[in-house]
């Protein structure tokens, strides 16, 4: 991990929110109940949106993440929570309340970004992205239940994941794009150095097995 990180931590480690995934998923079920037996609009007050922001309803900054991401029918939201609080718990107790609060908080603000510079109206689908690639990357080989039933590894669900944002990101227009690069924030400032010295390391062994090869 970072050194920045760590430095950062041991000056404000206490400035975090402890159990940050607990409340996140908590106020997730709530509105997910009041939609499904009280107010069926209730998403639309708390989504974010640029055009209710410049109204004044600053409030959408933060209640965004409480909209549970929903890709289909009621089954879909159910697991997706679940996931949520799956892959968040594990990555609250690898990093600690700091780390994980911060990137957390990262994803909110690139997402808060995206929204107020392009229009794009925001989810947290995004968001719920960089949880499931981080949490890929710091546990590829440790196996989950698809459907329940079919055992596989986190490493491929992150590689899906990667591709299904390249494609996304791929097929968006212009403000799309940017949307989709500032929405993932965090990834690129926790997991860009790792990256890039990854990379570097690659190019610098095929460079040597070339000069070999000669």
């Amino acid at each position: 991990m970072n050194h920045w990180l760590t430095d950062l931590e041991r000056k404000y480690g206490r400035i975090c929110i402890p159990n940050l995934i607990s409340i996140l998923v908590g106020a997730q079920i709530l509105v997910y109940a009041v939609e499904l037996f009280v107010n069926q609009y209730i998403s639309l007050y708390l989504s974010l949106s640029r055009s209710a922001l410049l109204m004044g309803q600053i409030w959408r900054v933060i209640t965004f993440v409480f909209v549970p991401f929903s890709g289909g029918g009621p089954l879909s939201v159910v697991l997706g929570i679940y996931f949520t609080w799956f892959v968040g718990t594990a990555l609250e107790k690898e990093w600690g309340d700091f780390r994980y609060t911060l990137y957390f908080l990262l994803g909110m603000v690139g997402t808060v970004l995206a929204c107020l510079l392009t229009g794009v109206t925001a989810s947290t689908y995004c968001l719920s992205l960089s949880l499931l690639l981080a949490f890929a990357m710091l546990y590829p080989e440790v196996q989950l239940l698809l459907f329940f039933v079919i055992p596989i590894r986190v490493k491929y669900f992150g590689f899906f994941a990667a591709a299904l944002w390249v494609f996304s990101f791929l097929s968006a227009p212009l403000a799309g794009k940017l949307s989709y690069l500032l929405s993932m924030l965090n990834v690129w400032v926790f997991f860009g150095p790792m990256a890039y010295r990854s990379v570097r390391a690659w190019i610098r062994r095929e460079q040597w097995k070339r000069k070999n090869r000669r």
